[in-house]
């Protein structure tokens, strides 16, 4: 595969992401974990993940929609994906720094979340090294 085919393939990725991320306020009981605070930490907190879904649906539709500028090594390109490389490279970070054990408790938790994380470091790789990438 060419990096075009990876950003592109990226891209539907990044978006499965997204069907994990729905399920997220399901599977950590949002409503009754979040209820304690007031409203504004409340309003906030959902803010916050908005604006990460739509971090993830832009980079994903980004990758999919314009696959050949993203592996052309222009320097916007190699711009965004740098953006795209430490978006990924965070959230691999922060994979270690959670504590998710207390709600991996089946097998189909436990594997979404490998998944996810190996996922996650393939994302900060290729762009990275799409971000490094020149003509």
């Amino acid at each position: 595969m060419n990096l075009e085919q990876l950003i592109r393939l990226a891209g539907v990725g990044q978006l499965g992401i997204l069907v994990a991320s729905a399920l997220v306020p399901f599977q950590l009981d949002w409503k009754n974990a979040l209820s304690s605070l007031p409203r504004l930490h409340r309003q906030m907190y959902w803010t916050y993940g908005g604006y990460v879904v739509l971090a993830i649906l832009f980079n994903g539709l980004t990758c999919i929609i314009a696959p050949a500028e993203l592996a052309s090594g222009g320097l916007l390109a190699r711009m965004v994906c740098g953006y795209i490389a430490v978006f990924w490279g965070v959230r691999v970070v922060l994979q270690a720094v959670f504590d998710a054990k207390p709600f991996l408790k089946t097998w189909w938790l436990k594997a979404g979340y490998y998944l996810l994380t190996v996922l996650f470091a393939a994302f900060t790789i290729l762009f990275a090294y799409a971000a490094a990438h020149q003509n």
